[in-house]
């Protein structure tokens, strides 16, 4: 969906505007800043259409968060609601001459298939809403950066690689998408690592207000990012800041296991100081001899300090590279033969996406969540 940005708002607040004029009482179900929320609504609706010709890929997602949204208690006669403002919506956003027939056909089937996939999923679906957690340790690894670890009440079951959604005391009411760094365990350990925002609402509380005893609440888990064991093909992970997370749990889950595919992560931060957790992943390389790690740093000092790399480098730890890590990853050739993962901001991933396919990378192989 190639929408003009103005055309996106223009849809958002068409959107809001129908369907809060026709059913008050679900302004209720929505935080009071509704910017975060829709720009996930827009996102969902690109990552439909993109998939429209990928039917098994785009039905998971849409099932996925028709189970995430009963943590808010939205029902299907809330689906029903949002499909026809959003209807009413396309039909005013679209300069009339373009909204044919045929054009309304298309968009009827597409937003019915997102609502009645979406409220399925949620009616069937057996497992809690969310999990209450709380909070274990919290620490400081950078200024900006800490890393939270919780135990929940119940063992909350997820895949290596998925993510799921968080709300914290000291921001009730808003809801957002962390990756938990470790596998799930019947323990109900996890642990999150999460950046300021400058801008943000929840990640400077997480950052700097959260306390041991904080009682978090947690969503069910979303996402698809996962190994293939058995498609006789290595692995690519590319990572840049706390993207790092569920590339981290997938590799620490497959180190549970006696056989895996090769992995070459590429690991990445603006300044050295930003490979905030390559201990950890020293430790796994050097018992891991399917795994390579190779740090890389956008520049070689840090604004306030010079980091340096260890004056013997870990087996399967190589020397820190230097330069935008999608190019340093796609100046080692097309990495064609390989599953390929990438994990960080969306300008990271987007970029990323972009110097892999100019070094001849299929598309096919090339596997991030639509969130991020």
């Amino acid at each position: 969906m190639a929408a003009r940005p103005d055309w996106d708002s223009h849809l958002a607040q068409s959107f809001y505007a129908n369907l809060f004029a026709e059913n008050p009482q679900l302004r209720l179900l929505f935080p009071a800043n509704l910017e975060a929320q829709t720009h996930r609504m827009l996102t969902a609706i690109r990552y439909v259409l993109d998939n429209v010709e990928q039917p098994d890929r785009m039905l998971t997602f849409l099932g996925q968060l028709g189970r995430d949204h009963r943590k808010y208690g939205v029902a299907r006669e809330h689906y029903e609601a949002g499909g026809r403002a959003l209807l009413q919506s396309l039909r005013g956003s679209l300069v009339t001459l373009l909204w044919t027939p045929t054009v309304d056909a298309a968009w009827s089937e597409v937003v019915g298939t997102i609502v009645g996939t979406m409220a399925d999923a949620s009616d069937e679906e057996e497992l809690p809403a969310f999990w209450d957690a709380t909070v274990v340790a919290h620490e400081r690894r950078l200024d900006d950066l800490a890393i939270v670890r919780l135990e929940i009440d119940e063992p909350m079951p997820y895949y290596a690689g998925q993510y799921v959604s968080v709300q914290i005391p000291q921001r009730q009411g808003l809801w957002r998408y962390y990756s938990p760094a470790i596998p799930s365990n019947p323990f109900g350990q996890i642990e999150f690592h999460v950046r300021r925002v400058p801008s943000g609402w929840v990640s400077p509380a997480i950052v700097s207000e959260t306390q041991v005893g904080d009682r978090w609440r947690i969503g069910a888990p979303l996402g698809a990012l996962a190994v293939d064991l058995d498609a006789n093909r290595d692995v690519l992970m590319i990572a840049q800041g706390t993207g790092l997370a569920p590339l981290r749990a997938q590799i620490m889950d497959m180190a549970m296991r006696g056989t895996n595919p090769r992995v070459h992560l590429f690991v990445g931060g603006v300044y050295p100081r930003d490979l905030y957790d390559l201990e950890t992943l020293w430790h796994l390389a050097m018992s891991n001899p399917w795994l390579t790690v190779v740090p890389v740093a956008e520049h070689d000092e840090d604004p306030w300090w010079n980091t340096t790399p260890p004056a013997e480098v870990p087996p399967g730890l190589h020397q820190r590279l230097h330069g935008p890590i999608g190019k340093v990853v796609a100046s080692f050739g097309s990495w064609a033969d390989r599953q390929i993962q990438i994990s960080g901001s969306p300008s990271m991933v987007k970029t990323t996406l972009y110097a892999l396919r100019a070094a001849g990378t299929p598309p096919d192989v090339v596997s991030h969540d639509p969130l991020f």
